[in-house]
């Protein structure tokens, strides 16, 4: 008989799996900035737009990697369901390896327009689409339940790392030469490309091969809308980040409330993932295992107060360690929630939830950038933030009372009786 491992690095595929997410989501966020950072000089120098024309194009371009998301995680969730999802994770990949080349190129070239930058930004947003359903959806595949949350964990944190090195990289790199962002970018995902060949077939579900695709996605929808546990689950990250993200004001905190300039920004952007990955590491170690649905309400709650408090604070000091404990308090409640879906997920849909889930969060941080942006403008950067934060404050309570299924959950199992 042989020992079963006691940790998720102890099995070979899932070391290739983490390293293949930690590089794709490094080489994303480095250039997403990257690619920002050069359409607005674009349109300013070689198109000579103003700053608040050249700034729209910034909403356009968050926009062009939007649409996909919205369009096509449908799409992508029974496409990794119905196929290989290895196969479906490289053929992302090796697209966004195209992207990361193009812009090296062109960038090499001093070949960039507009056009050419939205197009990739658009094909960047589309792989990033067919990457989530495929690969999230892996790590139940490839580690046995017992050591999920620990996966999670794990996954979370090398989110998290890769939140704070790849931005911060991309732009050093960009210091040293225009094209060294992507040439690294090329490099990381080449890593990413390869480790994932190296993993096992992950063939899919026998029940999903005779299906008609959109009987697929109109029952991966059903299936959430009458599970009210993973309803519960799913929409309480939605509209907690939709009411409580303060990230899009932290430009208007950074200059004109705590008055620390652009390098503050770097650093209040960087505090909440510092914050996350600290706690990545303790539930790395120490994984929470009872009472799972009460402490995943009880991080929303906390989230919600930290809010309040950020916006209220006019100390940098203070404001900079309260991001970072919004950090941890959204790791507590990404990794319940996180695990939760995936274990009550059963392996014929994982691709579809993990569209369905990744839908979700995606909308609730564009159209929770678009609400701080109305509120902010009705209310002030601090009553925006302050109203925000009660606003999840009222969502976690309000949950709670709609969604009990949720405060019953004792153990991740789906397997026990939860209540």
């Amino acid at each position: 008989m042989t020992d079963q491992p006691r940790s998720p690095a102890h099995i070979p595929d899932y070391r290739r799996f983490w390293l293949t997410r930690f590089c794709s989501w490094l080489a994303g966020g480095g250039m997403a900035v990257i690619i920002g950072y050069q359409l607005y000089d674009v349109a300013r120098q070689d198109y000579h737009m103003s700053i608040a024309k050249a700034s729209f194009q910034l909403g356009i371009m968050g926009f062009c990697q939007f649409v996909p998301m919205f369009l096509l995680s449908p799409v992508a969730g029974v496409i990794a369901d119905r196929f290989d999802k290895r196969n479906v994770g490289l053929m992302a990949i090796a697209v966004d390896l195209v992207v990361a080349g193009s812009l090296w190129a062109a960038t090499g070239l001093h070949a960039l327009s507009l056009p050419l930058l939205f197009g990739l930004g658009a094909l960047h947003g589309l792989a990033r689409v067919f990457i989530g359903p495929s690969v999230g959806s892996m790590a139940p595949l490839l580690v046995p339940p017992a050591l999920l949350p620990r996966a999670v964990a794990m996954n979370s944190m090398a989110m998290q790392l890769a939140t704070i090195i790849g931005p911060a990289g991309a732009g050093l790199l960009f210091a040293v030469h225009p094209t060294a962002p992507y040439i690294g970018a090329v490099i990381l995902l080449a890593i990413g490309f390869l480790s994932m060949a190296g993993l096992r077939r992950l063939p899919p579900h026998p029940g999903n091969r005779d299906q008609h695709p959109v009987r697929q996605i109109a029952e991966g929808f059903t299936f959430v809308w009458n599970n009210r546990f993973l309803l519960g689950c799913i929409t309480l990250d939605l509209f907690a980040v939709l009411f409580g993200g303060a990230t899009a004001l932290l430009p208007v905190f950074a200059r004109d409330i705590l008055h620390a300039g652009p390098e503050g920004l770097g650093q209040m952007r960087a505090a909440t993932a510092v914050g996350a990955s600290l706690m990545g590491i303790v539930l790395t170690a120490r994984p929470i295992s009872q009472n799972v649905g009460v402490k995943m309400l009880v991080a929303v709650g906390v989230f919600g107060a930290i809010t309040v408090a950020f916006g209220l604070s006019t100390n940098y000091w203070l404001s900079l360690g309260l991001l970072s404990m919004l950090g941890a308090a959204d790791m507590i409640s990404v990794f319940v929630r996180s695990t939760l879906v995936q274990l009550h997920t059963p392996d014929e849909m994982r691709g579809r939830l993990s569209a369905i889930s990744g839908l979700a969060i995606s909308a609730s941080n564009e159209l929770g950038e678009m609400e701080s942006g109305l509120a902010a403008a009705l209310l002030g950067a601090t009553g925006a933030v302050v109203m925000g934060g009660i606003g999840a404050m009222a969502i976690t309570v309000l949950w709670a009372v709609f969604f009990p299924q949720i405060r019953r959950a004792r153990t991740f199992s789906p397997h026990l009786e939860q209540g």
